[in-house]
């Protein structure tokens, strides 16, 4: 269905919109996204010479949805997207100055630049009036506020009248931040031969882990190294369970996380594909630390001696951008039996010592092993009264004392473990009483 009415948006406008989106030459991927694709849909329909209002709608109603799924602005999606554009330039440019790029490829940056700016600064209101003047009812613009805060990648960009003049801050941007997947998360789990990014990682604050505060100044001063470029030892965290090894290990992101630092979560069973994994990350600007938790392995299992060429004794050298944190309830990771001690009269092996040393010897090949004792009564408090204080409970201090050590009684005893959940459990309690009594 056509309208009568007179159309003030022209085909051209569209078409010429359409021919902006096609002649991207290295950010071509700004548009491979579901917003994206729902964009050249629109602009498809709209700029056809017997507009279809029923396909018109239709695009327009994918590309609110894939939009508003993003919570940003359609101008700060497009500043994001192209952030984390993986091409040719910002692949080079984290590894070489931009006066040694060819300047084939500058120009191309340049130009791509200019083409996005123009789409950036259209108006996007103008899409459902033109809607409307085909006859189609009247529809909410497209979003215009961004739900969540990113200040960086809101910012950038937007300082720049020309665009194309943000050529050397976008170069220091990528050898910083990166590019494509690099860009877009932080926090990384290693599935089926390839990364996997997780948007919402379990961000902890290191500030809310006490107890153990030699343990966590000895691996902030580690990773410290790691950002630096300096050496940086593979640390093995050992020790009772639910002491806060894990948690340790994933505060470190937000804290370094704007500083480069990475974090790829390796199960055991894909320790085997290591050298692949670093293979991956060795031309990457950023700092990775592979975290393995809970590990240890079974005497047959052969997993252990991939990770134990990787710590040390690779013939090639291993990333100076890559360390490995692993944590363990068991000192030495391979299971031991008493069978496994060779005796006078043990007639099976030659050299039955040495099979004893090959399985003792991978937790040495850490150069540094964090040891967490069991909590005590005085640390476990330390920890309750600590965790309370962040969630701002207001309870008496004999009371919070006395019920903390009947919790920890009753459940999986004094841990750093125990205390967060018993203070989660106290939270909830005192608000569902709040809630009785507002209804009361």
């Amino acid at each position: 269905m056509v309208s009568d009415r007179p159309n003030t948006f022209p085909e051209s406008q569209w078409a010429i919109l359409e021919q902006q989106v096609a002649s991207l030459l290295l950010y071509s991927s700004v548009w491979e996204d579901e917003v994206g694709q729902a964009f050249f849909s629109v602009l498809s329909a709209m700029q056809q010479p017997e507009q279809n209002l029923s396909q018109v709608l239709w695009a327009y109603g994918q590309l609110f949805k894939a939009l508003s799924a993003t919570h940003k602005s359609w101008r700060d999606y497009l500043v994001q997207r192209i952030l984390e554009s993986d091409n040719p330039f910002t692949l080079q440019v984290q590894h070489h100055p931009l006066e040694q790029l060819p300047a084939e490829l500058l120009e191309a940056v340049q130009y791509d630049l200019t083409v996005l700016q123009q789409l950036w600064q259209w108006h996007v209101d103008d899409l459902p009036q033109a809607i409307g003047q085909l006859g189609g009812p009247v529809l909410p613009a497209l979003p215009s506020t961004t739900q969540t805060h990113d200040s960086q990648t809101v910012a950038f960009l937007k300082e720049y009248d020309h665009w194309a003049d943000a050529l050397p801050a976008l170069a220091e941007y990528h050898r910083q931040v990166g590019c494509g997947l690099m860009a877009q998360y932080r926090a990384f789990s290693w599935h089926e031969g390839q990364l996997q990014g997780h948007p919402y990682p379990d961000e902890i604050a290191m500030d809310a882990l006490v107890g153990y505060e030699d343990q966590r100044d000895q691996l902030l001063n580690n990773t410290e190294a790691l950002l630096r470029g300096y050496p940086a030892l593979n640390i093995l965290l050992y020790g009772s369970r639910g002491a806060g090894k894990s948690a340790m290990i994933k505060a470190l992101l937000p804290l370094y996380g704007d500083r480069g630092l990475r974090l790829i979560e390796v199960c055991k069973s894909a320790l085997i594909e290591l050298p692949q994994i670093l293979e991956s990350l060795q031309n990457c600007p950023q700092k990775f630390i592979i975290f393995v938790d809970d590990l240890s392995f079974e005497e047959d299992e052969e997993s252990y001696k991939a990770l134990k060429v990787v710590l040390e004794g690779h013939v090639a050298a291993s990333p100076h951008n890559v360390i490995v944190y692993a944590t363990s309830n068991r000192r030495h990771l391979i299971r031991e039996f008493f069978d496994d001690r060779p005796s006078p009269s043990d007639g099976d092996e030659i050299h039955a010592w040495d099979t004893v040393q090959e399985k003792l010897s991978l937790s040495d090949r850490f150069g540094l092993t964090l040891t967490f004792t069991p909590a005590n009564q005085e640390t476990y408090l330390k920890m309750v009264f600590h965790l309370a204080g962040k969630a701002n409970l207001v309870l008496d201090e004999a009371d919070l004392k006395f019920r903390a050590l009947q919790w920890a009684t009753r459940h999986n005893g004094r841990s750093g473990r125990t205390a967060r959940q018993f203070i989660d459990f106290l939270q909830a309690e005192l608000a569902l009483a709040a809630d009785s009594g507002d209804l009361g």
